[in-house]
């Protein structure tokens, strides 16, 4: 099965995740026994997806024994990029946003897909009296490096967290 063929966890929950909402959806683990790896999922391009995001990771980086710092940050990252990806962009071409991320020598790399928006995601100025704007000024300040990147599907915001960046090694 490739990376982004999708089961309803329903029918298929992955070993050791526990407590998702019905609409999620899961790709299998590419693991190796050491806990490196990629895992991918696609959920709903919804608000409520942002805790099942954070759910499905946090899980996922327990279960491969990353630090807590690691998958706290990893937590916060992928809450906001979700969140931007719901509210600010379009959904994948199946209704979706993907979440993808790995795990290599105890850092983490995060990905959130979706199917653009009208503008290029770029942290927002400070200002102590903005109601939102924050999540990209999050991100950048947790991860060792994060990024935009666009394609003809639509597109990619990740970070690298845990450690020196390695996007052009992962």
């Amino acid at each position: 099965m490739a990376l982004d063929d999708v089961t309803p966890l329903a029918t298929q929950e992955p070993a050791g995740i526990s407590g998702l909402s019905d609409t999620a959806l899961a790709a299998p683990a590419r693991q190796r026994a050491d806990g490196e790896g990629t895992r991918s999922v696609r959920l709903p391009h919804a608000l409520a997806s942002v805790p099942d995001s954070r759910i499905i990771l946090v899980q996922d980086l327990q279960l491969r024994g990353l630090s807590s710092l690691v998958i706290e940050e990893a937590e916060m990252v992928v809450s906001e990029l979700v969140a931007n990806a719901v509210r600010h962009a379009k959904p994948l071409s199946d209704g979706c946003v993907r979440i993808r991320w790995k795990v290599k020598a105890g850092a983490v790399e995060v990905e959130v897909s979706d199917g653009g928006g009208p503008t290029v995601p770029r942290p927002q100025p400070q200002s102590v009296w903005a109601v939102g704007g924050r999540g990209l000024r999050i991100v950048r300040s947790l991860a060792h490096e994060w990024g935009v990147q666009d394609d003809r599907n639509g597109r990619t915001v990740w970070a690298a967290l845990g450690g020196p960046s390695r996007r052009r090694r992962l």
